[in-house]
């Protein structure tokens, strides 16, 4: 096995920044000086400190940080005790859990790793970076030893207005963008963010840059939770990696790009969809899970109350109309839709999609995705639909005037239209699409059911404790019981199986409107949101906090839960 010497000098030899003469020269004063190889290198001039720190995260995976360009928390660096520190010339930059990254100015030495690793129990990290800066910053942290500010400035070698001063950070060229995206640790550090993604059941994950780092969320069971942070520096090759799985252009960095990559977990496929979006500073990254065996695309295992779900299968076997599946983003409303498709499916249906980005595909049903580059519009794609006599169409969103106008006349034109609109009331949606453009008498005629969603938390059930509201209480919070006597709610309260949080999975709460000659009436008359929702009410409908509240009596939810994405009834 070879030496730390050896692999040295292998990589000073192969990238031709020393020759064999000056390696000698070396090596004859490092046995006389003694200390490290590394250090006489640098002291007899054959190479600056900086390009061989270049070289060495080059050939050996590491990150190369600049520490005056970091901000390190004091707690973090007096880990390590200051002997140890000027000894070795590490500092530690960052800790999460027992892991702390350590910059080291000889990423080589193995024994420093031990020893740091000895003193706590701590995994260690490895970067590398300039060994004075190294120096200057356990100075600078351990200053409480310095006698006065004049001394202090000395050993961070600045003046005063320099330590506050914002210098601009370099970035990477395109070509090394390039060669990072493909570097071992590129890769492995992103699979770790997404793997990690994949087992804690996360919807997405943010990958954010910062100022001093770069930290990483995940959005599980709709909550985001800030799960890592990153020195700031490996930023553009995690970026860099994820455009090259989703086959973007690494060297764009000023205009949002969008993109999707596949991944094999053991014997399952999961799909990611790809957000890029330039910030202050740097590029964001959304990343969406699209895990098929988490969502199990059926109608009946979505979580919905069982008159929710007669009302929406009800609408679904008419044989022409328009139905809307509505709610804001991220409340589960693309789920319902693809399951909605599926429950329709037969073998004497012609099903054709329109979508923005197809998010799960359907056997046995087309499906084609836009691209307004090339033309390929909502508008055009639909036109181009109905001249195959399609029985049902799906379409991901309706937005605009042009395409909401095809597809009500394609409901009035003997075809099943189903989409989703951001609203977030049943009576919103009619309204909207007024305010659309679309004509009252059109809505009237082609629109049969309107269904708001939101997705609430699944109390763990393994923790979840009984409690009894005081009835005053119930009263403040307008909680209508329907003839219950002794209602019973669930709070949660956290174990190991659910990370401590108290909730495990997700259920879709939901209100429908089946639209009656009564409502069709105050469509024509073009009524106001509040009274369509007050007619609809009087015939039955529950709103979505009521529905709430019966899945929280069930145990199923928590009310806290409902309250967090529901307004209050009027």
């Amino acid at each position: 096995m070879a030496s730390l010497k050896d692999y040295l000098t292998e990589i000073l030899i192969n990238n031709r920044l020393l020759t064999w003469e000056q390696l000698s020269q070396a090596l004859s004063a490092q046995k006389e000086n003694g200390g490290c190889l590394r250090d006489a290198i640098i002291g007899l001039n054959f190479i600056k400190e900086e390009e061989l720190d270049f070289v060495l995260s080059r050939s050996l995976g590491l990150p190369l940080i600049d520490l005056k360009h970091f901000r390190i928390d004091p707690d973090i660096v007096k880990i390590i005790p200051i002997n140890i520190a000027r000894r070795y010339k590490i500092v530690p930059v960052s800790k999460t859990g027992d892991m702390i990254t350590l910059a080291m100015a000889d990423p080589l030495n193995i024994f420093t790793v031990d020893h740091v690793s000895s003193l706590g129990g701590y995994k260690i990290n490895p970067v590398i970076s300039d060994g004075q800066d190294i120096l200057r910053t356990i100075d600078f942290f351990f200053s409480d030893s310095i006698d006065s500010a004049d001394e202090l400035l000395k050993v961070m070698s600045v003046s005063p207005l320099e330590l506050v001063k914002e210098e601009k950070e370099v970035s990477p060229s395109d070509q090394e963008l390039n060669l990072i995206s493909k570097q071992a640790q590129a890769i492995q550090v992103t699979n770790m963010i997404i793997e990690e993604g994949v087992r804690k059941k996360a919807s997405d994950i943010l990958i954010e840059p910062f100022s001093n780092c770069l930290r990483v969320r995940f959005r599980i069971d709709r909550i985001l939770r800030e799960e890592k942070t990153f020195p700031k520096n490996i930023h553009p090759s995690i970026v860099s990696r994820i455009k090259a799985m989703s086959d973007l252009n690494i060297a764009e960095h000023r205009l949002p790009q969008n993109g999707r990559f596949k991944l094999k977990f053991l014997i399952r496929e999961v799909d990611f969809r790809v957000s890029i979006l330039p910030c202050v500073f740097g590029e964001k990254v959304a990343i969406c899970i699209l895990d098929k065996t988490k969502v199990a695309l059926n109608i009946e295992k979505l979580g919905f109350s069982p008159y929710i779900l007669a009302d929406l299968e009800k609408a679904a076997k008419l044989p022409q109309g328009l139905i809307l599946i509505c709610g804001p983003a991220g409340s589960g409303e693309t789920a319902t839709l693809y399951s909605l498709v599926k429950f329709i499916d037969a073998s004497d249906k012609n099903i054709v999609t329109v979508e923005d980005l197809v998010e799960y595909r359907l056997e046995g049903i087309n499906q084609v995705t836009v691209r307004p580059d090339i033309g390929l519009t909502f508008a055009s794609v639909l036109r181009s639909i109905l001249k195959q006599d399609p029985n049902v169409i799906m379409i991901s969103e309706v937005r605009d005037y042009e395409t909401v106008d095809i597809a009500v006349k394609s409901a009035l034109t003997g075809h099943l239209v189903i989409s989703t609109m951001r609203a977030l009331t049943t009576a919103g949606a009619i309204v909207n699409l007024v305010n659309m453009g679309v004509e009252p008498y059109l809505v009237n005629s082609s629109l049969v059911c309107v269904m708001a969603q939101r997705l609430v938390r699944k109390i763990c059930s393994y923790c979840k404790e009984e409690y009894t509201i005081n009835k005053e209480l119930l009263k403040i919070l307008k909680i209508k019981l329907d003839g219950i006597k002794d209602p019973k709610f669930f709070r949660a309260k956290g174990c190991l199986r659910c990370f401590n949080t108290g909730y495990n999975g997700e259920t879709g709460i939901a209100e429908v409107i089946l639209l009656s000659d009564t409502v069709r009436k105050l469509i024509l008359e073009n009524a106001p949101e509040r009274i369509i929702k007050e007619q609809a009410r009087q015939e039955g409908m529950h709103t979505l906090r009521e529905n709430g509240i019966v899945q929280a009596l069930k145990g199923l939810t928590s009310l806290e839960e409902v309250f967090r994405v529901t307004v209050p009834d009027e």
